[in-house]
């Protein structure tokens, strides 16, 4: 969605909501979430301080925006990889799958951005609802739920060592505890949905 906004000599300019989110992602990377301000990501953006709240009210509004725009994003990765199959197990495997073909530099943005948004109690709350609905229909009295159950928690854990650089893996390893992980999932001997 784009946004009208005033220019100085007060012809109306469009602003594209995605390119002031890329530039606010764009800081998050740089700087860290102290960086994360309506000045910095104006000026990334080449907009002004009046346009970015045009477009997102305030810096929480910013954060909400982000956070919707990472959700809508990942689910539609996961929806593809999981295709027809509506099973709890195949949209758990999807998301799994998902994490594994990001690559480290995406993880990093990724993991930057995600410790960056929660910092806000209304996005925790919806990142917890988020979450809650990927094991939606997981039942963790069954070994094979529990075995999902763990292989989520599993892929999150790996995902977030290494974007955050806590744990160094090669491309072999990182493969390697994805199979690892995907192994847990009944009907999957460890390899991966396009496989």
């Amino acid at each position: 969605m784009e946004r009208k906004d005033k220019s100085a000599l007060g012809r109306p300019r469009t602003i594209d909501r995605d390119k002031v989110l890329d530039a606010a992602e764009a800081v998050v990377a740089e700087t860290g979430a102290a960086g994360l301000t309506i000045d910095a990501v104006a000026k990334a953006a080449g907009i002004t301080k009046g346009g970015v709240q045009y477009c997102f009210g305030t810096k929480e509004g910013l954060l909400t925006a982000m956070l919707d725009r990472w959700c809508e994003t990942f689910d539609r990765d996961i929806a593809t990889l999981q295709g027809e199959d509506r099973s709890p197990f195949a949209h758990v495997r999807a998301y799994i799958e998902a994490g594994r073909q990001s690559d480290e530099e995406e993880g990093s943005r990724s993991a930057v951005m995600l410790a960056t948004l929660l910092q806000n109690s209304d996005q925790l709350a919806a990142s917890r609802i988020w979450y809650r609905e990927q094991l939606k229909g997981v039942d963790p009295t069954t070994e094979e739920g529990r075995n999902a159950r763990l292989a989520f928690i599993a892929s999150e854990g790996v995902f977030f060592l290494r974007s955050f650089r806590l744990l160094d893996l090669s491309d072999e390893e990182w493969r390697s505890v994805y199979d690892d992980i995907l192994g847990l999932l009944p009907g999957n001997q460890g390899k991966s949905i396009s496989e």
